[in-house]
């Protein structure tokens, strides 16, 4: 993916102008625009986004006209929807995943009097961009403790979509919290290559299955992995990937990792209307409601749910990290010492894998 984009000073300084006229008055009505990766009904990920996209409309009423787009393919394609929401009287838009980082960056650098947001980027070339993004790697702690406790195999699955640090990192979590209550525990990782792709999805679910893999946690945005899960009769569970993915309940979806993206779309379109929108960098997760556990269903054991309950709370209140050291890197090199916890810079640069998980991450 292109990494760089250049404002130039009377941009930048016509945009800090705009902004700070804007956030001077506030304003009556904001037009919020979202372009999304997916199909609404992906039953995952911008499902949950347009849940909150919902939220909005259902707390700011006729003061926020909403418009989006969906399916919205990462690059290109990207770029021109964004920039015919920007023509089109958009004050501020919300690009929902990874992949548009550099397409927003290269039209807010036209566009300096609109607001741009990016879910799950790091990128802000620009004094009208900011980011947002969840600690879902909380979330793939919990998993991977019920993983670890529920696995009969002692083989447990990953379906990754792109090799970029959310989703290692997500990885990483899933195998420490599950080795941690089952040092005999292995995990097994599918690069599927795509964030939305049913078809794709389920021929990783298939290939972890045939591994012997029995539990098996995904990063892609649909219910295809479960869906395979479904059929093996009760010998595979799995988990809700970004939304709750209930109908799958009580098995194989035994609990869920639900992006709750209502509460900051609120907040932020709230702060254009009341004139304190200022740009931001914003990463949370359990203890901020950003990154919900679902149900944990009765197909867990009760002593396994009172442990990931206990763990759930445990992040949320601070007292307990998944990263805590000591861990190793894939190779064997030290990478936190014993009681140390990860710094939020290696966490968002992840770009290896940690002791005992085998293979190579893709380049």
């Amino acid at each position: 993916m292109k990494r760089r984009t250049l404002l130039t000073t009377a941009a930048l300084a016509l945009g800090l102008a705009a902004s700070g006229q804007a956030m001077a008055q506030g304003m009556d009505k904001v037009k919020a625009c979202f372009i999304y990766v997916g199909p609404i009904g992906d039953g995952g990920w911008t499902f949950q986004h347009h849940q909150g996209v919902m939220a909005v409309q259902e707390t700011f009423g006729d003061k926020v006209e909403i418009q989006y787009q969906e399916s919205v393919p990462e690059g290109a394609d990207a770029e021109r929807v964004m920039t015919q929401m920007a023509l089109g009287g958009c004050n501020i838009v919300f690009a929902t995943s990874f992949g548009y980082m550099d397409q927003i960056n290269a039209v807010a650098a036209k566009f300096p009097d609109v607001k741009f947001e990016h879910a799950t980027g790091y990128k802000r070339d620009h004094a009208n961009v900011s980011t947002f993004n969840a600690r879902f790697y909380e979330g793939r702690a919990v998993e991977g403790l019920i993983a670890g406790r529920m696995t009969k195999s002692n083989k447990i699955g990953y379906i990754a979509s792109f090799p970029i640090p959310e989703v290692v990192m997500g990885i990483n979590a899933y195998y420490l919290a599950a080795k941690k209550v089952n040092p005999a525990v292995e995990v097994s990782v599918v690069w599927a290559f795509t964030w939305f792709d049913p078809a794709k999805e389920a021929d990783a679910a298939k290939a972890l299955i045939e591994q012997g893999v029995d539990v098996i946690a995904s990063h892609t945005d649909s219910t295809a992995p479960l869906a395979e899960a479904a059929k093996s009769g009760g010998k595979v569970i799995g988990f809700g990937q970004a939304s709750d993915m209930a109908e799958y309940k009580p098995s194989p979806r035994v609990t869920s990792i639900i992006d709750n993206w209502g509460p900051y779309y609120i907040e932020r379109i709230g702060a254009l209307l009341d004139g304190t929108y200022a740009q931001a960098d914003i990463w949370a997760g359990i203890k901020g409601g950003e990154v919900l556990i679902g149900e944990i269903t009765e197909a867990v054991p009760a002593e396994v749910k009172a442990e990931a309950e206990a763990l759930r709370d445990g992040i949320a209140a601070g007292t307990v990290h998944p990263f805590t050291g000591p861990i190793n890197k894939q190779d064997g090199s030290a990478w936190l010492a014993e009681g140390q916890t990860a710094p939020d810079g290696d966490l968002l640069g992840m770009n290896f894998y940690v002791e005992g998980v085998t293979g190579d991450i893709p380049q």
